[in-house]
Protein backbone atom coordinates (compact mmCIF):
# COMPACT_ATOMS: atom_id res chain seq x y z
CA UNK A 1 0.00 0.00 0.00
CA UNK A 2 3.27 2.74 0.66
CA UNK A 3 4.81 1.43 -2.24
CA UNK A 4 1.28 2.79 -4.39
CA UNK A 5 1.18 6.41 -2.55
CA UNK A 6 4.94 6.41 -3.25
CA UNK A 7 4.05 5.95 -6.61
CA UNK A 8 1.10 8.38 -6.60
CA UNK A 9 3.63 10.72 -4.98
CA UNK A 10 6.22 10.44 -7.97
CA UNK A 11 4.05 10.12 -10.34
CA UNK A 12 2.61 13.65 -9.72
CA UNK A 13 5.99 14.87 -8.83
CA UNK A 14 6.74 14.14 -12.67
CA UNK A 15 3.77 15.89 -13.72
CA UNK A 16 4.34 18.69 -11.96
CA UNK A 17 7.97 19.17 -13.17
CA UNK A 18 7.26 18.61 -16.96
CA UNK A 19 4.47 21.51 -16.16
CA UNK A 20 6.73 23.33 -15.01
CA UNK A 21 9.29 22.33 -17.45
CA UNK A 22 7.79 23.09 -20.53
CA UNK A 23 5.95 26.05 -19.18
CA UNK A 24 9.23 27.75 -18.42
CA UNK A 25 10.04 26.69 -21.80
CA UNK A 26 7.01 28.40 -23.60
CA UNK A 27 7.50 31.83 -21.45
CA UNK A 28 10.88 31.68 -22.79
CA UNK A 29 10.36 31.24 -26.33
CA UNK A 30 7.27 33.48 -26.38
CA UNK A 31 9.22 36.51 -24.63
CA UNK A 32 12.33 35.78 -26.03
CA UNK A 33 10.62 35.96 -29.81
CA UNK A 34 9.07 39.05 -28.30
CA UNK A 35 11.95 40.53 -27.75
CA UNK A 36 13.11 40.69 -31.14
CA UNK A 37 10.04 43.42 -31.87
CA UNK A 38 10.52 47.28 -31.55
CA UNK A 39 7.97 47.56 -28.47
CA UNK A 40 9.28 45.20 -26.49
CA UNK A 41 12.92 46.73 -27.21
CA UNK A 42 11.99 49.96 -26.20
CA UNK A 43 10.02 48.59 -22.79
CA UNK A 44 13.13 46.75 -21.81
CA UNK A 45 15.06 50.08 -22.19
CA UNK A 46 14.70 51.51 -18.92
CA UNK A 47 14.96 48.35 -16.95
CA UNK A 48 18.31 47.78 -19.07
CA UNK A 49 20.02 51.11 -19.28
CA UNK A 50 19.02 51.79 -14.94
CA UNK A 51 21.34 48.46 -13.69
CA UNK A 52 24.52 48.10 -12.68
CA UNK A 53 25.64 45.66 -14.55
CA UNK A 54 23.87 46.85 -18.10
CA UNK A 55 23.48 50.44 -18.06
CA UNK A 56 26.46 50.37 -20.88
CA UNK A 57 25.15 48.21 -23.31
CA UNK A 58 22.86 50.86 -24.80
CA UNK A 59 26.80 53.11 -25.69
CA UNK A 60 27.47 49.96 -27.57
CA UNK A 61 24.77 48.65 -29.50
CA UNK A 62 20.96 50.21 -30.58
CA UNK A 63 17.96 49.27 -28.37
CA UNK A 64 16.64 46.54 -30.77
CA UNK A 65 20.57 44.85 -31.11
CA UNK A 66 20.23 44.94 -27.54
CA UNK A 67 16.42 43.59 -27.22
CA UNK A 68 17.50 40.83 -30.11
CA UNK A 69 20.86 39.49 -27.70
CA UNK A 70 18.47 39.20 -24.93
CA UNK A 71 15.77 37.59 -26.72
CA UNK A 72 18.55 35.05 -28.71
CA UNK A 73 19.59 34.27 -24.58
CA UNK A 74 15.99 33.42 -23.51
CA UNK A 75 15.50 31.23 -26.56
CA UNK A 76 18.38 29.44 -26.15
CA UNK A 77 17.28 28.54 -22.08
CA UNK A 78 14.31 27.63 -23.26
CA UNK A 79 15.93 25.05 -26.13
CA UNK A 80 17.86 23.95 -23.01
CA UNK A 81 14.97 23.21 -20.88
CA UNK A 82 13.11 21.02 -23.93
CA UNK A 83 16.49 19.13 -24.85
CA UNK A 84 17.50 18.35 -21.30
CA UNK A 85 14.10 15.83 -21.56
CA UNK A 86 16.25 13.49 -23.90
CA UNK A 87 19.95 14.98 -22.80
CA UNK A 88 19.91 15.29 -19.14
CA UNK A 89 23.23 16.72 -19.27
CA UNK A 90 21.66 19.83 -20.49
CA UNK A 91 19.57 20.41 -17.59
CA UNK A 92 22.61 22.51 -15.54
CA UNK A 93 23.18 24.50 -18.06
CA UNK A 94 19.74 25.27 -18.48
CA UNK A 95 19.29 26.13 -14.41
CA UNK A 96 22.51 28.25 -14.38
CA UNK A 97 20.78 30.24 -17.40
CA UNK A 98 17.65 30.88 -15.58
CA UNK A 99 19.02 31.38 -12.25
CA UNK A 100 21.69 34.43 -14.13
CA UNK A 101 18.68 35.45 -16.41
CA UNK A 102 15.66 35.51 -13.40
CA UNK A 103 17.87 37.27 -10.82
CA UNK A 104 18.87 39.64 -12.96
CA UNK A 105 15.26 40.52 -14.02
CA UNK A 106 13.87 40.72 -10.83
CA UNK A 107 17.06 42.63 -9.13
CA UNK A 108 15.39 45.34 -11.40
CA UNK A 109 12.84 45.61 -9.29
CA UNK A 110 15.24 47.84 -7.15
CA UNK A 111 17.55 49.11 -9.65
CA UNK A 112 14.49 50.99 -12.52
CA UNK A 113 13.64 54.19 -11.21
CA UNK A 114 9.51 54.54 -10.68
CA UNK A 115 9.48 50.65 -10.97
CA UNK A 116 7.04 50.91 -7.49
CA UNK A 117 4.20 53.06 -7.18
CA UNK A 118 1.00 53.07 -4.39
CA UNK A 119 -2.15 52.12 -5.73
CA UNK A 120 -5.01 52.47 -2.82
CA UNK A 121 -2.46 52.44 -0.16
CA UNK A 122 -0.56 49.32 -1.70
CA UNK A 123 2.94 49.11 -3.20
CA UNK A 124 2.46 47.42 -6.74
CA UNK A 125 4.95 47.27 -9.87
CA UNK A 126 4.72 46.05 -13.30
CA UNK A 127 3.38 42.27 -12.41
CA UNK A 128 5.21 40.91 -15.40
CA UNK A 129 8.44 40.51 -13.54
CA UNK A 130 7.03 39.07 -10.95
CA UNK A 131 7.03 35.57 -12.86
CA UNK A 132 10.57 35.41 -12.41
CA UNK A 133 10.33 34.44 -9.03
CA UNK A 134 8.41 31.04 -9.88
CA UNK A 135 11.08 30.78 -12.79
CA UNK A 136 14.48 30.96 -10.84
CA UNK A 137 12.71 28.56 -8.24
CA UNK A 138 12.79 26.03 -11.02
CA UNK A 139 15.83 27.41 -12.46
CA UNK A 140 17.29 26.57 -8.61
CA UNK A 141 15.44 22.99 -8.76
CA UNK A 142 17.58 22.15 -11.93
CA UNK A 143 20.68 23.11 -10.26
CA UNK A 144 19.60 20.03 -7.78
CA UNK A 145 22.08 16.86 -9.03
CA UNK A 146 19.89 14.47 -8.31
CA UNK A 147 17.97 12.84 -10.62
CA UNK A 148 15.93 10.13 -9.30
CA UNK A 149 12.33 11.93 -9.71
CA UNK A 150 12.87 13.33 -13.79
Amino acid sequence: MQQTSQHKNLSTYKIGYYISLFGAAIILLWIGAFKFTPTEAAAIKPLVENHFLTFFVYDIMSAQAVSNIIGVIEIIIALLLIFSVKFASLKKFAGIGMVVTFLVTLSYLFTTPNVWHVVDGVPVTDFFILKDLMLLGFGLMLLNGKNEHT
